[in-house]
């Protein structure tokens, strides 16, 4: 992932990252969305493994993942998924809640991603004290592991999150799930200007960007700017496969030109280590 917050830095802006559920609405079909996503201008995508008890996602992406868990979604598929994307060329990392990975056997799921060519995981519920298993495997396998930062997080556990973070630190903009919404939280920037100062590393923004106009308001101060429920949406209102590759387009389209609609202030003299 330092490549791709790198070149978003040499272009003078931030990076755009989307979200996807594996398995949803086929195997194939996220697959399809997801390079679909690349060819659109994504800089990193993220893929969901689909789990039975998603407690950070809103009802969107929690009926995809159940969707998509109905239809037998396994990891096998996930890792499949991850490998398909990145061979068409960006940065893919697992959007994870941790028992899945547990079950599987942390270093082996570590050994597994890092073939399939996945740069990394986000584990929304695996807080840093109890990470020693994946920081292990992490380290060993050279993927980076993405810890969440939230606005009610002290400087104290902002030092932490942000000491066991490797690649970027997902800012979560406000408390509670995901999904759309009209306007983007009054706590983001600040967070962002607190998690900075513990850290180099990029420092990305999610929980309720939708639009070009909100990316571009994120994108004046952070990093990187994530988008999930969005796009998850249009694979939802998709009547049909082509649908559902055009709403992707159309809207990773719309968000990439957000990201580049104004000089990035941070990005130039940021460190992407």
């Amino acid at each position: 992932m330092t490549t791709a917050f790198g070149r978003a830095s040499e272009d003078n802006r931030a990076a755009l990252i989307g979200y996807l559920p594996a398995g949803f609405p086929t195997v194939a079909g996220a697959i399809d969305a997801a390079k679909a996503m690349a060819a659109a201008g994504a800089d990193i995508i993220e893929i969901g493994l689909p789990y039975s008890d998603p407690l950070m996602d809103g009802p969107v992406i929690a009926e995809a993942v159940h969707r998509a868990l109905t239809a037998g979604t396994r990891v096998a598929d996930v890792l499949r998924t991850v490998e398909a994307v990145a061979a068409a060329g960006v940065a893919v990392l697992v959007m994870t809640y941790w028992n899945p990975v547990d079950h599987y056997g942390v270093r082996a799921f570590a050994r597994d991603l890092a073939a399939a060519g996945g740069s990394g995981l986000i584990t929304p519920d695996l807080s840093p004290e109890e990470a020693d298993p994946w920081l292990q495997a992490s380290g060993e396998y050279g993927l980076d592991r993405v810890f969440l930062a939230a606005p009610s997080s002290t400087d104290q556990r902002l030092a932490t999150v942000t000491k066991s973070c490797r690649g970027f630190v997902y800012a979560a903009s406000l408390m509670g799930i995901t999904g759309t919404r009209n306007a983007v939280s009054g706590q983001a920037a600040g967070l962002v200007r607190r998690i900075r100062a513990h850290t180099d590393l990029p420092v990305a923004v999610g929980l309720g960007v939708s639009n070009g106009a909100q990316a571009a308001q994120v994108a004046e101060f952070a990093d990187g700017v994530i988008v999930g429920s969005a796009f998850v949406r249009r694979l939802l209102d998709a009547a049909t496969p082509a649908d559902a590759t055009r709403a992707i387009t159309d809207l990773t389209a719309e968000l990439s030109a957000g990201v580049r609609r104004a000089p990035h202030p941070t990005a130039s003299p940021r460190a992407v280590s």
